[in-house]
Parts: C-alpha cells; sequence; structure tokens
C-alpha cells in the first residue's frame, strides 16, 4: 500500500504559506496542517482523485489559520475567518481571482458535512483528512504502518488539548459559530477520543 509521505510542493506560493504558518501556530497546530496535507495527498495519489498539490498544500496550511489569536474574527468561526487570510494571501501571491476563490473554497469546505469529489476534489481530501487527524474518522484509510510514519515525523505535540481549547472559546464568545455547533454535535468525545493520540 503506502510506503513514502507524499512530497510537500515548492512552489513560491507553497513556501510562502509555510513560512505564514510556522511564524503564528504552535507547532501542534502546525504538525496538524502538514499531516492534513500528507493524509489527504496519499489518499488522494492511491484513489486516483485527480488535485491540484499547491492549492491542496496551501488550504492545508491555511485552513484552520482563523484560530490563532492574530487572525481571529470577532464575529466569524474560524473557519470564515480562515478564508478570508486565504483569500488575501492568494491574492497577494498573485493568483488570478479565479484561483483565489479556489482556495477559499477548499478552506471552507474542509468544515462541511458532505463535499463532492468531482466539484471540489481538494475540498473534498482536505474535508477527509482533517476529519481523520482531529476527530478519528476514516481511520481505515492508511495502514498501521504509514499512519505511525506519519506520526513519527510529524508528532501530533498535543493537539487534541489544543484544538479543544480554541474550539471552546470560539464557541463562547460566538455562540453562531461552526465550533459552537461541533461541540453541540458531540466533537469533543471524538476529539479526545482520536486512535491517533493511542
Amino acid at each position: 500500500m503506502e510506503t513514502e509521505l507524499p512530497a510537500f510542493p515548492r512552489t513560491p506560493a507553497c513556501v510562502g504559506a509555510l513560512a505564514v504558518a510556522e511564524n503564528y501556530c504552535s507547532i501542534a497546530l502546525l504538525n496538524h496542517f502538514l499531516r492534513s496535507y500528507v493524509w489527504a495527498a496519499a489518499y488522494g495519489s492511491r484513489e486516483g482523485v485527480p488535485y491540484d498539490a499547491e492549492l491542496l498544500y496551501v488550504g492545508s496550511l491555511l485552513h484552520d489559520i482563523g484560530l490563532v489569536p492574530e487572525f481571529d474574527n470577532h464575529a466569524l468561526g474560524f473557519n470564515d475567518a480562515s478564508g478570508h487570510v486565504a483569500y488575501v494571501f492568494a491574492t497577494g501571491a498573485g493568483w488570478p481571482a479565479a484561483r483565489r476563490k479556489q482556495l477559499v473554497d477548499v478552506v471552507l469546505s474542509h468544515t462541511w458535512d458532505v463535499v463532492d469529489v468531482d466539484v471540489h476534489p481538494e475540498g473534498f481530501l482536505l474535508e477527509r483528512s482533517t476529519s481523520m487527524d482531529i476527530s478519528g474518522q476514516h481511520m481505515d484509510d492508511f495502514t498501521a504502518e504509514f499512519k505511525a510514519d506519519v506520526l513519527r515525523r510529524l508528532p501530533r505535540a498535543g493537539i487534541a488539548t489544543e484544538f479543544l481549547a480554541c474550539f471552546r472559546d470560539q464557541a463562547e464568545r460566538k455562540p453562531t459559530s461552526s465550533p459552537a455547533k461541533a461541540l453541540r454535535d458531540g466533537i469533543a468525545d471524538r476529539i479526545l477520543d482520536n486512535a491517533l493520540d493511542r
């Protein structure tokens, strides 16, 4: 099955997105971003899902950036805030309007219940990978050996505790936000019971 981790793309936008994530995120959140790309790219490659590696990588590195204090929005949930940051980043990277919108769609769709792989392949892959990394879904997508290799290279570093604290903070301040809804739907138990942390 899987034997090697997917390579990280190194376009100027990818390098810039990594620099942003490294500057603003804890190691736990940064590693979550990088693992999200690895899970998504590995699954997409194996299952024959055609995806744009640059778009998926930049989306992976910005999809939760709205959780960090510097990009926290006073009214919007982290996913919407992250979408705005992604748009600004893509504009600064010189991406045309259509590609900027694609990136925003990738970021926003990672929290949707259902993402159409034919319409948003990168969003589909990111939703699947982040669901696995945060709440332990789709664990059968990869072998135990592959998961262990990814976690060895990109340790969890307390992501469950940190992520849940961010969600609870957002929910308290923004009761109509997506984190508030997710907590009402029982995401806390799934986060704390994620097999990747055992």
